[in-house]
């Protein structure tokens, strides 16, 4: 998948989505080449917003994050962005069969690759230290989110029933929202973690 078709694939079904079927990654190349790679910036930009600019838009925490702490939180925190991504194909694929329609795994994986995309991008925000600036980042990258799973669900799963589709949306898409605060209050658990085995 290139950037340059994100903007397109927000807005529609076929642009940008046609290339992402018809080159059909597999579930290890989009893993190591989007997945990872994406997954590792709100990884890297939470450590920086705690090391750099302490309080600017996370609470400050006395004392400070060490380096190495921010390293384990950051660590920690990708490895469950990676298998929340793994576990919401899993939910994709169970959706689909729901309403009778044979989803495989790699489809259903590259949905959720693909979807939260605007989410990960927001975490470069955090390179401004204000609170009410990144949450309007992600009310943002939330609806670009919303977006690609409404236009990705019939070009990757094969759906043809619009009412179809728009329930599989609306469901991956509460299932999205669930799994994003799950990751929140996960980071808000490995902080209290850590600051309690200091």
């Amino acid at each position: 998948m290139s950037f340059a078709h994100l903007p397109r694939m927000l807005l529609s079904e076929s642009e940008g989505w046609s290339d992402v079927v018809r080159l059909h990654p597999s579930v290890k190349k989009l893993l190591l080449t989007f997945v990872a790679p994406m997954s590792l910036i709100p990884a890297v930009m939470y450590a920086y917003a705690e090391l750099v600019q302490p309080g600017g838009v996370f609470p400050l925490l006395e004392p400070m994050l060490s380096v190495r702490e921010a390293a384990l939180v950051g660590g920690l925190f990708f490895v469950a962005e990676i298998a929340m991504v793994m576990l919401m194909a899993v939910f994709i694929q169970q959706v689909g069969e729901s309403i009778d329609i044979a989803t495989n795994y790699e489809s259903a994986f590259t949905l959720a690759a693909i979807a939260p995309t605007p989410l990960w991008l927001a975490s470069l925000a955090l390179f401004v230290p204000s609170m009410w600036v990144n949450v309007l980042v992600v009310a943002l990258a939330w609806s670009g989110s919303v977006a690609l799973i409404r236009h990705g669900v019939r070009p990757l799963i094969g759906l043809q029933d619009t009412r179809k589709a728009r329930w599989m949306a609306n469901v991956v898409t509460f299932i999205g929202i669930s799994a994003w605060l799950a990751l929140m209050i996960l980071l808000a658990l490995l902080l209290s973690l850590v600051i309690g085995l200091r």
